[in-house]
């Protein structure tokens, strides 16, 4: 069964270890979630290669507050050391393309994505979580979509010129802080026009209703779980969830454990019934072609019980147990992903 997985952190992983080519992509490898024989073991077949642009100063991690933990957010950054670092990552991506011999292609329609599931070529979907490699003149959208850009978090937590994230926090709620500035809601009408899907993961609950405002396209959360079975600020409250519905848009569930389970924990001993719940409840709330996967795979931990993305089956097999039957299997393994990108990118 092939998977479309809507938010990986490949990119910012190869970054961090200096691996600029992407050369150990194509060897499978004990760290890290993703690799070329990995994904080939899991039936990876796309997904969003995240651009995300690590702080350039630490604050300490994780803190307890208030019965609970946030992590504080790090200063914005600024637009040439954010262009510097999209533009090297981005690199990265293409570097892999070119080395793959077929085996990957950066993909910008739909079409190409149905080619590649078809082949057994991996389609990857160049995604920016954050727009602060974006001017607010909006000319930067302009070439990063002319590069492949097909995908883009207006936030990633920290603030931007275009609107105000969530902290990494619980328990916490999403409904904090302003809404999206002048700069935000252009850019939201000038993605709608080139064809670029808006993630409305990290964004402030008031963002999240300026997005439904403007946006012509459906609502889209690449990976982000239920509120109300974890009270993580990074997740959907039954609102979102209602408004996402109501869009005919969709949610992809983050694997993190952080977001997963009802207290918050980090730890990977996180069975897969706690994923397992949170994807009834999406179901139930969303409807059964709305609902698909977002792992967060190189970007978080996960349940040892998934280990890696060549342990997908693992969970496909663990729904099919619950009572899922194959045909909304298959919708949320990828048929509910290209349904969305299909009624969202242009050919």
């Amino acid at each position: 069964m092939l998977i479309f997985d809507g938010h990986n952190d490949l990119l910012s992983r190869l970054h961090a270890i200096g691996d600029h080519s992407g050369a150990s992509f194509f060897r499978r490898n004990t760290e890290g979630h993703l690799d070329l024989p990995r994904m080939q073991e899991g039936g990876f077949g796309s997904g969003f290669f995240a651009v995300w642009l690590p702080p350039q100063q630490h604050t300490g991690g994780f803190q307890p507050i208030h019965g609970g933990y946030a992590m504080p957010l790090p200063p914005p950054l600024d637009l040439p050391t954010s262009q510097r670092l999209a533009i090297a990552m981005s690199a990265t991506l293409f570097k892999i393309e070119a080395a793959s011999d077929g085996k990957l292609k950066v993909v910008r329609t739909v079409d190409q994505i149905r080619d590649c599931l078809a082949s057994g070529t991996v389609a990857a979907i160049l995604h920016f979580e954050g727009a602060e490699a974006i001017d607010t003149d909006l000319n930067a959208l302009h070439v990063f979509y002319q590069a492949g850009l097909r995908s883009l978090g207006i936030v990633w937590s920290r603030p931007t010129a275009f609107g105000h994230g969530v902290p990494i926090a619980f328990p916490a709620t999403p409904n904090i802080g302003p809404g999206l500035t002048d700069a935000g809601k252009r850019l939201v009408r000038e993605c709608n026009q080139l064809g670029i899907m808006i993630d409305l993961s990290h964004l402030n609950e008031q963002g999240f209703r300026d997005v439904a405002a403007l946006s012509q396209v459906p609502l889209v959360a690449t990976h982000s779980n239920a509120w109300a079975l974890c009270k993580s600020a990074r997740n959907l409250t039954d609102y979102q969830l209602d408004v996402i519905r109501d869009s005919d848009g969709m949610v992809g569930l983050n694997f993190a454990t952080i977001f997963l389970r009802n207290d918050g924990g980090q730890t990977t001993d996180t069975p897969l019934e706690t994923m397992i719940r949170h994807i009834d409840y999406l179901v139930e709330r969303l409807g059964p072609t709305r609902v698909g996967f977002g792992s967060d795979f190189d970007g978080a931990a996960i349940p040892q019980a998934i280990g890696d993305i060549a342990g997908l089956p693992k969970l496909i097999d663990a729904l099919r147990k619950h009572g899922y039957d194959e045909d909304l299997l298959q919708n949320l393994a990828h048929r509910n992903w290209m349904r969305v990108l299909q009624l969202t990118l242009k050919e």
